[in-house]
């Protein structure tokens, strides 16, 4: 049941970027006003890092979810299973898809994205999303039992890149490529990109690069005119899409209908800010690190605004690690313009890689 009174602050979504703020306040020892909101689609937040290994077999599903009301207890905020479908930032509330209304006082919203799909699908093959992880999970314990023939991962990113190899790993018979729009792993250096594509030819998947998959139809992939091949599945692990919300509560968003933030990741509304995938900003990329690192900012720009204190700009960093998982326990390494993955160094980091994501985990794990 939902209180009928404004709430001080609401969290909407279980992104890590609220997750990492969620354990500085913790940290801290400070504690957010009586009646702070956490709405999440789940009890669960799943770590994006560790699905891969997920997929493959290297975890289990408990691996790699962190409860949450362990951690809303101790910082006394109330945990809302519910998603949003309406924000009106006019009247300071939020509409739940079971009708309710949210009236808040401060906002912060890091409630992601979905992948974008082929414009045209007749329904012949199964199109699953790579997000949200609960649905993508489901299917892929059906797979687990009756695994699709000829399988399609659509996208261009580190997502696509390791989710290809770890399907490929746990489904070895089945018959696997990958298709995205422009040249595989785009955002990352040319030496990453031509390893990438001699671990995922080793394995046995074809690769279709400028390949922008508009239409299904019959188990035909077509990509404009030019037909790539018959597939059963589609996994869509593509750029970012925006939750159509967004656009549509009155907030400025670029034309991709994001939310467009300030250095302090506070929208044109001072009172609403965003974070993770649903943020916008000049230069930003999306992915799980810089989510992460959104979280000290907001920890701090969200207390600083109910104390009325001064608030701190985000100050991303030139060059981000990017381990990708090769679906064998392994990993390639990208940094900047360096790059390492061979057979004998990618054992090596993909146990850099399990350490660091299970660090993760341990730190935002609360034991009830």
């Amino acid at each position: 049941m939902l209180p009928a009174h404004t709430s001080p602050l609401v969290l909407v979504g279980a992104g890590h970027a609220h997750l990492v703020m969620m354990r500085m306040w913790l940290q801290q020892g400070w504690q957010p006003p009586t009646g702070t909101l956490l709405i999440s689609a789940g009890a669960q937040a799943w770590y994006s890092g560790m699905m891969p290994g997920l997929i493959a077999g290297r975890f289990a599903l408990e691996d790699c979810a962190i409860n949450l009301q362990p951690l809303c207890q101790r910082l006394g905020i109330t945990l809302v299973q519910a998603l949003v479908t309406a924000l009106n930032t006019g009247e300071k509330h939020l509409t739940l898809d079971d009708g309710a209304r949210v009236n808040y006082q401060l906002l912060s919203i890091n409630s992601g994205s979905r992948p974008m799909g082929p414009d045209l699908c007749d329904g012949s093959v199964t199109v699953l999303p790579a997000k949200p992880f609960p649905e993508f999970i489901r299917h892929w314990q059906h797979w687990r039992h009756q695994p699709p023939v000829r399988l399609m991962v659509l996208g261009g990113g580190a997502a696509a890149f390791e989710l290809a190899l770890a399907l490929k790993q746990q489904f070895p018979d089945s018959e696997l490529s990958l298709a995205c729009s422009g040249v595989l792993l785009h955002n990352h250096g040319q030496h990453l990109r031509t390893r990438a594509q001699h671990w995922l030819r080793m394995a046995g998947i074809q690769i279709y690069q400028h390949s922008r998959v508009d239409r299904i139809a019959d188990k035909q992939v077509y990509a404009g005119h030019q037909r790539l091949q018959s597939i059963d599945a589609l996994v869509l692990a593509t750029g970012a899409s925006a939750l159509p919300w967004y656009a549509q509560s009155g907030l400025m968003c670029d034309d991709q209908g994001f939310i467009m933030v300030d250095s302090h990741l506070r929208s044109r509304d001072a009172r609403v800010f965003a974070a993770g995938d649903a943020a916008s900003s000049t230069g930003s990329v999306r992915s799980g690190v810089f989510s992460v690192r959104h979280g000290p900012t907001l920890a701090h720009n969200l207390r600083a605004t109910l104390q009325a204190q001064a608030l701190m700009p985000y100050q991303p960093q030139k060059n981000a690690l990017a381990l990708l998982a090769t679906g064998d326990g392994g990993a390639l390494m990208s940094y900047g313009t360096l790059a390492i993955g061979s057979r004998l160094s990618a054992p090596l980091l993909g146990r850099w890689k399990d350490y660091l994501d299970l660090s993760f985990m341990k730190r935002h794990r609360i034991v009830s």
